[in-house]
């Protein structure tokens, strides 16, 4: 048995989920309502407030599909009932961030200004403190593309490995390199 696949999915109070014909599991909470589509090999039950996913035999193509449903279905459950936050850091000397609503405007040393609708299912904020480099919070109940969205904006300006300018996860390490400098001796 894949050790994930086989584990049960506990839900919150206030989630409720929903299993239709077609095999599409809608899972409803707090923070919103997401759906997704399972393959029809693999069976979604819930029971006493569990849900679990079974597979009809040990197949490899099954057992792969065992923890991959399993995990988004959980995904689904964390999100619609805690939510995701991806927060991101503009570093950078001139480099800032703003939001009008859903627009986010980034001034990142080009030319121009980069501007990014963000989808209405992800809610964007900024803050600029002084002294403090600027961050974009990104937050939303579905985990793939709060991820999507966080890496778009992220390849705008990737991190460097000299100076450490672009935009990075908060709290990510990046490994810096020394430069010309240091390879003269």
């Amino acid at each position: 048995m894949s050790r994930i696949g086989k584990m049960p999915i506990t839900l919150p109070s206030g989630v409720e989920v929903k299993i239709n014909d077609a095999n599409v599991v809608s899972v409803k909470g707090p923070k919103g309502q997401l759906s997704q589509q399972v393959d029809p090999d693999i069976t979604v039950s819930v029971e006493d407030g569990t849900l679990t996913v079974n597979r009809p035999t040990d197949q490899k193509r099954h057992r792969a599909l065992h923890g991959l449903y399993r995990a988004l279905i959980n995904n689904m459950v964390v999100g619609v009932s805690a939510g995701y936050v991806k927060d991101l850091e503009v570093v950078g000397v001139g480099y800032r961030a703003g939001n009008t609503g859903q627009l986010l405007e980034l001034t990142l040393g080009y030319s121009h200004p980069v501007m990014f609708a963000i989808p209405d299912e992800v809610k964007v904020s900024t803050s600029q403190e002084k002294g403090k480099n600027p961050m974009i919070k990104l937050e939303s109940a579905d985990k793939e593309l709060i991820g999507q969205i966080a890496a778009k904006i992220k390849s705008f300006r990737k991190s460097e490995p000299y100076k450490g300018k672009g935009i990075k996860f908060e709290g990510e390490i990046l490994r810096r390199k020394a430069g010309k400098a240091a390879a003269k001796k």
